[in-house]
Protein backbone atom coordinates (compact mmCIF):
# COMPACT_ATOMS: atom_id res chain seq x y z
CA UNK A 1 0.00 0.00 0.00
CA UNK A 2 1.11 3.23 -0.62
CA UNK A 3 2.20 5.95 2.17
CA UNK A 4 0.01 9.05 2.32
CA UNK A 5 1.71 12.32 1.43
CA UNK A 6 0.49 15.87 2.41
CA UNK A 7 1.26 18.57 0.05
CA UNK A 8 1.09 21.99 1.28
CA UNK A 9 2.24 23.65 -2.24
CA UNK A 10 1.49 23.04 -5.55
CA UNK A 11 5.22 21.77 -7.73
CA UNK A 12 4.80 23.11 -10.73
CA UNK A 13 7.51 20.30 -12.50
CA UNK A 14 5.51 17.88 -14.13
CA UNK A 15 7.72 15.04 -14.14
CA UNK A 16 8.17 15.31 -10.03
CA UNK A 17 4.56 14.82 -9.82
CA UNK A 18 4.17 12.09 -11.93
CA UNK A 19 6.67 10.53 -9.75
CA UNK A 20 5.15 11.52 -6.33
CA UNK A 21 1.93 10.22 -7.76
CA UNK A 22 3.01 7.12 -8.98
CA UNK A 23 4.92 6.00 -5.37
CA UNK A 24 2.45 7.78 -2.95
CA UNK A 25 -0.93 8.66 -2.32
CA UNK A 26 -0.87 12.19 -2.14
CA UNK A 27 -3.67 14.59 -1.44
CA UNK A 28 -3.12 18.34 -2.19
CA UNK A 29 -4.54 19.81 0.95
CA UNK A 30 -4.69 23.65 -0.95
CA UNK A 31 -7.03 22.00 -2.78
CA UNK A 32 -9.54 20.60 -0.43
CA UNK A 33 -12.67 22.31 0.34
CA UNK A 34 -12.35 21.41 4.50
CA UNK A 35 -9.30 20.93 5.38
CA UNK A 36 -10.44 20.55 8.84
CA UNK A 37 -12.97 17.48 8.59
CA UNK A 38 -10.39 15.73 6.64
CA UNK A 39 -7.58 16.11 8.67
CA UNK A 40 -10.00 14.58 11.39
CA UNK A 41 -10.80 12.00 9.11
CA UNK A 42 -7.21 10.78 7.92
CA UNK A 43 -4.75 12.66 9.57
CA UNK A 44 -3.47 10.07 11.00
CA UNK A 45 -2.45 8.33 8.14
CA UNK A 46 -0.27 11.20 6.35
CA UNK A 47 3.81 9.61 6.71
CA UNK A 48 5.24 12.27 4.81
CA UNK A 49 4.39 16.32 4.20
CA UNK A 50 5.14 18.59 1.11
CA UNK A 51 5.51 22.03 2.01
CA UNK A 52 7.56 25.38 0.46
CA UNK A 53 9.61 27.41 2.48
CA UNK A 54 7.30 30.42 2.85
CA UNK A 55 4.10 28.08 3.62
CA UNK A 56 5.85 26.18 6.44
CA UNK A 57 3.91 23.93 8.60
CA UNK A 58 2.05 24.88 11.86
CA UNK A 59 2.79 23.31 14.76
CA UNK A 60 -0.85 22.73 15.55
CA UNK A 61 -0.77 21.18 12.10
CA UNK A 62 1.82 18.98 12.97
CA UNK A 63 -0.20 17.91 15.79
CA UNK A 64 -2.41 16.46 14.07
CA UNK A 65 -0.41 14.31 12.22
CA UNK A 66 0.89 11.36 14.54
CA UNK A 67 2.32 9.15 11.98
CA UNK A 68 4.59 11.66 10.23
CA UNK A 69 8.19 10.76 9.02
CA UNK A 70 9.48 14.17 7.64
CA UNK A 71 8.65 17.19 6.81
CA UNK A 72 10.50 18.21 2.85
CA UNK A 73 10.67 21.28 2.50
CA UNK A 74 10.55 22.53 -1.51
CA UNK A 75 13.24 25.39 -0.59
CA UNK A 76 15.63 26.40 1.56
CA UNK A 77 13.64 28.76 3.90
CA UNK A 78 12.32 27.02 7.13
CA UNK A 79 12.08 29.60 9.44
CA UNK A 80 8.16 28.90 8.94
CA UNK A 81 8.59 25.17 10.32
CA UNK A 82 8.65 25.33 14.15
CA UNK A 83 12.21 23.13 13.86
CA UNK A 84 12.44 22.88 17.75
CA UNK A 85 9.13 21.16 18.08
CA UNK A 86 10.21 19.03 15.24
CA UNK A 87 13.76 17.90 16.79
CA UNK A 88 12.23 17.65 20.67
CA UNK A 89 9.82 14.90 18.22
CA UNK A 90 12.36 13.01 16.56
CA UNK A 91 11.22 14.20 13.28
CA UNK A 92 13.33 15.32 10.31
CA UNK A 93 12.72 18.39 8.80
CA UNK A 94 14.36 18.55 5.26
CA UNK A 95 15.53 21.82 2.82
CA UNK A 96 16.92 21.72 -0.63
CA UNK A 97 19.94 22.75 0.40
CA UNK A 98 22.66 24.08 -2.50
CA UNK A 99 19.63 23.47 -5.17
CA UNK A 100 19.03 27.06 -5.79
CA UNK A 101 22.72 28.52 -5.21
CA UNK A 102 23.47 29.47 -9.08
CA UNK A 103 20.37 30.78 -10.35
CA UNK A 104 19.85 32.99 -6.99
CA UNK A 105 23.38 34.28 -7.50
CA UNK A 106 22.36 34.67 -11.55
CA UNK A 107 19.55 36.84 -10.74
CA UNK A 108 21.12 39.16 -7.62
CA UNK A 109 24.00 39.73 -10.70
CA UNK A 110 20.75 40.25 -13.04
CA UNK A 111 19.17 42.37 -10.77
CA UNK A 112 21.84 44.63 -10.39
CA UNK A 113 23.29 45.21 -13.60
CA UNK A 114 19.32 45.87 -14.52
CA UNK A 115 19.13 48.51 -11.57
CA UNK A 116 22.43 50.06 -12.88
CA UNK A 117 22.17 50.28 -16.33
CA UNK A 118 17.99 51.38 -16.29
CA UNK A 119 16.74 47.94 -18.09
CA UNK A 120 13.13 48.08 -16.91
CA UNK A 121 12.96 51.65 -17.51
CA UNK A 122 14.56 51.60 -21.24
CA UNK A 123 12.60 49.12 -22.31
CA UNK A 124 9.14 50.59 -21.33
CA UNK A 125 10.71 54.04 -23.35
CA UNK A 126 11.14 51.84 -26.42
CA UNK A 127 7.90 49.89 -25.67
CA UNK A 128 5.83 52.57 -25.13
CA UNK A 129 6.80 54.41 -28.03
CA UNK A 130 8.71 57.26 -26.38
CA UNK A 131 12.15 56.65 -28.67
CA UNK A 132 10.24 57.50 -31.19
CA UNK A 133 8.82 60.90 -29.92
CA UNK A 134 11.98 61.35 -28.39
CA UNK A 135 15.10 60.50 -30.43
CA UNK A 136 17.53 63.03 -28.91
CA UNK A 137 20.28 61.15 -25.92
CA UNK A 138 19.53 62.76 -24.22
CA UNK A 139 15.70 61.83 -23.25
CA UNK A 140 17.10 58.94 -20.92
CA UNK A 141 19.55 59.12 -18.24
CA UNK A 142 22.55 58.40 -18.56
CA UNK A 143 23.15 54.81 -16.51
CA UNK A 144 25.87 53.71 -14.37
CA UNK A 145 29.02 51.24 -14.88
CA UNK A 146 28.38 47.33 -13.59
CA UNK A 147 32.06 46.01 -14.28
CA UNK A 148 34.62 47.41 -11.72
CA UNK A 149 31.88 48.36 -9.05
CA UNK A 150 32.37 48.13 -5.22
CA UNK A 151 30.56 44.97 -4.00
CA UNK A 152 29.76 44.33 -0.59
CA UNK A 153 27.72 41.33 0.23
CA UNK A 154 26.16 40.97 3.15
CA UNK A 155 26.08 36.72 4.06
CA UNK A 156 29.05 34.69 2.88
CA UNK A 157 27.04 31.50 2.38
CA UNK A 158 26.40 29.34 -0.74
CA UNK A 159 24.78 32.63 -2.18
CA UNK A 160 27.09 35.05 -1.00
CA UNK A 161 30.00 32.97 -2.63
CA UNK A 162 28.45 32.96 -5.81
CA UNK A 163 27.33 36.15 -6.26
CA UNK A 164 31.17 36.87 -5.48
CA UNK A 165 32.40 34.67 -8.05
CA UNK A 166 30.28 36.83 -10.46
CA UNK A 167 30.85 39.90 -9.63
CA UNK A 168 34.68 38.98 -9.48
CA UNK A 169 34.61 38.51 -13.25
CA UNK A 170 33.18 42.06 -13.83
CA UNK A 171 36.15 43.19 -12.52
CA UNK A 172 34.33 44.09 -9.08
CA UNK A 173 36.26 44.03 -5.25
CA UNK A 174 34.61 42.77 -3.10
CA UNK A 175 34.44 43.07 0.30
CA UNK A 176 31.75 41.15 2.74
CA UNK A 177 29.75 40.47 6.09
CA UNK A 178 28.97 37.84 8.40
CA UNK A 179 29.22 36.26 11.56
CA UNK A 180 32.78 36.10 11.37
CA UNK A 181 35.35 35.96 8.64
CA UNK A 182 35.47 33.07 6.44
CA UNK A 183 39.01 31.45 6.33
CA UNK A 184 38.63 30.07 3.10
CA UNK A 185 37.72 33.07 1.18
CA UNK A 186 40.40 35.54 0.14
CA UNK A 187 37.79 38.96 -0.03
CA UNK A 188 38.05 41.48 2.73
CA UNK A 189 35.92 40.80 5.53
CA UNK A 190 34.53 43.85 6.89
CA UNK A 191 32.80 43.28 10.69
CA UNK A 192 29.87 46.18 10.73
CA UNK A 193 27.27 46.62 7.92
CA UNK A 194 27.47 49.99 8.59
CA UNK A 195 30.76 50.29 7.46
CA UNK A 196 30.58 47.68 4.42
CA UNK A 197 27.93 49.37 3.44
CA UNK A 198 30.17 53.04 3.21
CA UNK A 199 33.18 51.31 1.80
CA UNK A 200 30.67 49.68 -1.64
CA UNK A 201 29.17 50.96 -4.33
CA UNK A 202 26.50 48.59 -4.27
CA UNK A 203 25.07 46.14 -1.23
CA UNK A 204 23.71 42.53 -2.38
CA UNK A 205 21.99 40.94 0.61
CA UNK A 206 22.60 37.00 0.42
CA UNK A 207 22.04 35.86 4.49
CA UNK A 208 19.83 32.86 5.34
CA UNK A 209 19.31 34.75 8.69
CA UNK A 210 15.94 33.77 10.08
CA UNK A 211 15.73 35.79 12.69
CA UNK A 212 17.46 38.74 11.61
CA UNK A 213 14.95 42.00 10.70
CA UNK A 214 15.18 45.51 9.77
CA UNK A 215 19.09 45.46 9.60
CA UNK A 216 19.41 47.43 6.41
CA UNK A 217 17.80 50.70 7.79
CA UNK A 218 18.20 54.47 7.05
CA UNK A 219 21.72 54.38 8.49
CA UNK A 220 23.05 51.69 6.70
CA UNK A 221 21.26 53.79 3.47
CA UNK A 222 22.54 56.73 4.11
CA UNK A 223 25.91 54.84 4.74
CA UNK A 224 25.41 53.36 1.25
CA UNK A 225 25.16 56.76 -0.10
CA UNK A 226 23.53 58.71 -3.53
CA UNK A 227 25.50 56.52 -5.74
CA UNK A 228 24.95 53.27 -4.39
CA UNK A 229 22.76 50.39 -5.27
CA UNK A 230 21.24 47.97 -3.15
CA UNK A 231 20.40 44.39 -4.24
CA UNK A 232 18.23 41.61 -1.89
CA UNK A 233 17.44 37.89 -2.98
CA UNK A 234 17.60 36.96 0.73
CA UNK A 235 14.69 37.89 3.07
CA UNK A 236 12.86 40.50 2.95
CA UNK A 237 12.41 41.46 5.94
CA UNK A 238 15.83 42.50 6.22
CA UNK A 239 15.05 45.66 4.60
CA UNK A 240 13.15 48.36 6.06
CA UNK A 241 10.68 48.98 3.40
CA UNK A 242 9.75 52.42 5.21
CA UNK A 243 13.14 53.34 5.36
CA UNK A 244 14.21 51.93 1.87
CA UNK A 245 11.43 54.10 -0.06
CA UNK A 246 12.61 57.05 1.67
CA UNK A 247 15.89 56.81 0.72
CA UNK A 248 14.89 56.43 -2.90
CA UNK A 249 12.57 58.99 -3.49
CA UNK A 250 14.62 61.07 -1.90
CA UNK A 251 17.27 60.24 -3.66
CA UNK A 252 19.59 58.74 -0.58
CA UNK A 253 20.38 55.76 -3.41
CA UNK A 254 21.02 55.19 -6.33
CA UNK A 255 18.94 52.22 -6.96
CA UNK A 256 17.19 48.90 -6.15
CA UNK A 257 16.99 45.47 -7.23
CA UNK A 258 14.49 43.80 -5.30
CA UNK A 259 13.21 40.01 -5.51
CA UNK A 260 12.10 39.57 -1.96
CA UNK A 261 9.89 41.67 0.23
CA UNK A 262 8.28 41.83 3.74
CA UNK A 263 4.84 41.31 3.61
CA UNK A 264 4.36 39.11 -0.19
CA UNK A 265 2.72 39.14 -2.38
CA UNK A 266 2.04 43.50 -1.33
CA UNK A 267 4.38 45.49 -2.61
CA UNK A 268 4.57 48.97 -1.64
CA UNK A 269 3.46 51.12 -3.93
CA UNK A 270 6.22 53.79 -4.50
CA UNK A 271 8.82 50.78 -4.93
CA UNK A 272 6.16 49.81 -7.90
CA UNK A 273 6.34 53.41 -9.06
CA UNK A 274 10.05 53.93 -9.04
CA UNK A 275 11.68 53.46 -11.95
CA UNK A 276 14.54 53.21 -9.78
CA UNK A 277 13.61 49.77 -8.91
CA UNK A 278 13.61 46.39 -10.51
CA UNK A 279 11.07 44.03 -9.18
CA UNK A 280 10.84 40.39 -9.61
CA UNK A 281 8.24 38.55 -7.67
CA UNK A 282 10.15 36.42 -5.71
CA UNK A 283 11.19 34.11 -8.24
CA UNK A 284 15.05 33.58 -7.63
CA UNK A 285 14.86 29.93 -7.81
CA UNK A 286 12.03 29.99 -10.89
CA UNK A 287 13.87 27.75 -13.41
CA UNK A 288 13.02 24.46 -14.79
CA UNK A 289 16.72 23.49 -13.95
CA UNK A 290 16.12 24.56 -9.98
CA UNK A 291 12.82 23.23 -9.35
CA UNK A 292 13.61 19.83 -11.21
CA UNK A 293 16.54 19.59 -8.68
CA UNK A 294 14.64 20.86 -5.89
CA UNK A 295 11.78 18.75 -6.48
CA UNK A 296 14.06 15.25 -7.04
CA UNK A 297 15.80 16.57 -3.66
CA UNK A 298 12.27 16.58 -1.78
CA UNK A 299 11.93 12.55 -3.45
CA UNK A 300 14.88 11.25 -1.77
CA UNK A 301 14.32 12.86 1.23
CA UNK A 302 10.97 11.47 1.33
CA UNK A 303 12.30 8.36 0.13
CA UNK A 304 15.05 7.92 3.19
CA UNK A 305 12.88 8.77 5.82
CA UNK A 306 10.27 6.51 4.70
CA UNK A 307 12.79 3.84 4.49
CA UNK A 308 13.46 4.41 8.35
CA UNK A 309 16.57 6.37 7.24
CA UNK A 310 18.16 9.81 8.38
CA UNK A 311 17.54 12.24 5.24
CA UNK A 312 20.47 13.72 3.78
CA UNK A 313 18.99 17.16 4.05
CA UNK A 314 17.65 16.67 7.46
CA UNK A 315 18.22 20.12 9.40
CA UNK A 316 16.42 18.37 12.67
CA UNK A 317 18.12 14.84 13.15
Amino acid sequence: MKAHILQLNPILIPAINEQLAALYTVHKFYELADQKAWLTEHGASVAAVITGGHTGISQALLEQLPALKVVAVNGVGTDAVDLAYCRGRGLPVTATLGALTEDVADLAIGLLIAACRNLCAGDRFVRDGQWELNPQPSATALARRFSGMRVGIVGMGRVGRAVAVRAAAFGCPISYTDLRPMEDIAHRFVPHLIDLARDCDALVLCAAADSAEGIVNAAVLEALGPRGFLVNVARGRLVNEADLTAALVAGRIAGAGLDVFVDEPRVPLALRESDAVTLQAHRASATWETRTAMGEMVLAGIAQALAGQRPTMSLTT
